[in-house]
């Protein structure tokens, strides 16, 4: 049910970890808080809160390092650099993480849903609002969406820019909106401690003003930025996709 694999990637010039719960089902690719690893869903017990779905054969999980995340976290590099990351970021997603999960899947065309919290929420959204002929539905918990808070730039990179969804989203056109249209990106928040729900509506104001299909969900302020909640939420949304037509 376990796997794990392990490989130097460079476009973020850091050794990159995969790891996979389940056999068959749908791909969902849960992204890590900041300073996350692959494992961190089963440390704190989301793998055993979906394990019913997994059992099912309903999900296929699947977790990488958060190096994006972690450039954050921890500050590594000047501001620049740690815009720049999440550009790589997401392009080593794109053209790593995305070619094994379909190769472990046998399916060279399976969509992929992404789903994460607080900064995973971010990546989760974005890689879906990045690249929507591989990602089609996105969980995005407790998230933060202005990542330019936590940097001491005054002025966000183009790399940034490329990467985050408030910044691109509103020029998108084309083939990549009309197709993102198609999409899904759903919002859930609590209104706990450290929560912050203008967070999500900025998010989603982004999102409808391109008509992106997308759902702000407030758990009230019974729900905080924890684990706990994220377990409950996890779950229920995706008992709920899989059993939908």
């Amino acid at each position: 049910m376990f796997l794990k694999s392990r490989w130097y990637s460079q476009r973020v010039n850091s050794p990159v970890t995969l790891a996979r719960w389940g056999t068959v089902g749908q791909p969902v690719l849960i992204l890590p808080t900041a300073g996350g690893d692959a494992e961190e869903i089963e440390r704190f017990q989301l793998i055993k809160a979906l394990s019913p779905l997994l059992e099912a054969g309903k999900i296929k999980v699947y977790s990488v390092d958060s190096v994006g995340g972690r450039s954050w976290f921890y500050k590594e590099g000047t501001p620049e650099q740690r815009m720049r990351m999440q550009d790589q970021f997401h392009w080593m997603i794109r053209e790593e993480i995305v070619p094994a999960i379909r190769m472990d899947c046998r399916n060279d065309d399976i969509p992929i849903w992404t789903a994460g919290a607080s900064i995973g929420a971010f990546h989760a959204a974005a890689l879906v609002c990045r690249f929507p002929d591989v990602f089609t539905r996105a969980l995005c918990m407790s998230g933060t969406y202005n990542l330019m808070r936590f940097t001491e730039a005054t002025h966000a990179s183009d790399d940034f820019r490329r990467a985050s969804p408030l910044y691109f989203v509103p020029h998108l056109q084309g083939r990549h909106l009309e197709l993102l249209r198609q999409r899904h990106i759903h919002i859930a928040t609590g209104e706990g401690r450290w929560e912050s729900l203008p967070e999500s509506w900025g998010l989603a104001n982004v999102l409808g003003s391109r008509q992106i299909p997308n759902f702000v969900d407030s758990w009230g302020p019974d729900w905080h930025h924890d684990w706990i909640t994220w377990r409950v939420m996890m779950p229920k949304y995706l008992s709920e996709w899989t059993s939908s037509p």
